[in-house]
């Protein structure tokens, strides 16, 4: 498997126990298509690598990015203290939650939590292209405090007039929120789509939030056809 070697440059809270972290290339080619995921290695121990999707756009100049809920697990504790200029092995990228090349299906994102990594990739590679895809995002978090890249995403929505962004929370004792509340469920998703048919899913979050957004659609008629989903580890939302 190819390899490339990179050097971590920057970390940032981006959200309540949640972290995003740049690394530069050092000069070589890191080809992806926004959506995909590598492995990232550091050390010479196999326990020092994880699985992670490419938040960052592959047509940006923005150093290659990772973001995650930060748990007390021995690799992102010994991440979340490395050094910037530590080494890490990044491998190749790989997957296929990516957009459809058909311009005439609108993409409708269902994201739970850090699930929205690579949705972000998605959404600022289709600004940088003036993609003409209908997107709309569909954003869970527990809290406010939760959502990484709210602000970001609200900005998208003026950058680009065929984007629709609809966040929502799950923890009933929060009352200043304007949006949505409550899980994505079928009457949420009508009132902001012309109809469940005809659009291409992707479904990102932990397992549990891809396993109940599944049997959503299925259960609605979406052909399984129509559905990509990217599952994260089961974490609190």
């Amino acid at each position: 498997m190819a390899e490339y070697q990179m050097t971590l440059v920057d970390r940032q809270r981006i959200a309540r126990d949640t972290m995003a972290f740049w690394f530069d290339a050092n000069g070589a080619r890191y080809e992806f298509r926004a959506g995909q995921h590598a492995d990232f290695v550091f050390g010479s121990e196999s326990d020092n690598s994880r699985t992670f999707s490419l938040a960052s756009s592959p047509l940006g100049k923005e150093p290659i990015m990772i973001a995650m809920r930060m748990r007390e697990t021995a690799f992102k504790t010994a991440l979340n203290a490395a050094a910037f200029g530590t080494k890490f092995k990044v491998s190749r990228p790989r997957g296929s939650f990516t957009l459809h090349n058909d311009v005439t299906k609108p993409a409708v994102f269902l994201a739970g939590g850090i699930g929205i990594t690579p949705v972000r990739s998605i959404l600022q590679s289709a600004i940088q292209e003036r993609l003409p895809h209908k997107l709309y995002l569909f954003y869970s978090n527990r809290e406010a405090d939760d959502a990484a890249f709210i602000e970001e995403l609200q900005s998208m929505t003026a950058q680009n007039p065929n984007f629709t962004l609809v966040p929502t929370i799950t923890a009933h004792k929060t009352v200043a929120w304007p949006c949505e509340k409550g899980h994505i469920n079928r009457e949420m998703l009508t009132r902001h789509l012309l109809g469940l048919h005809g659009p291409i899913y992707y479904i990102a979050g932990p397992s549990g939030m891809v396993t109940a957004m599944t049997e959503l659609l299925n259960s609605s008629g979406v052909s399984q056809n129509d559905v990509r989903t990217e599952e994260f580890g089961d974490y609190k939302l």
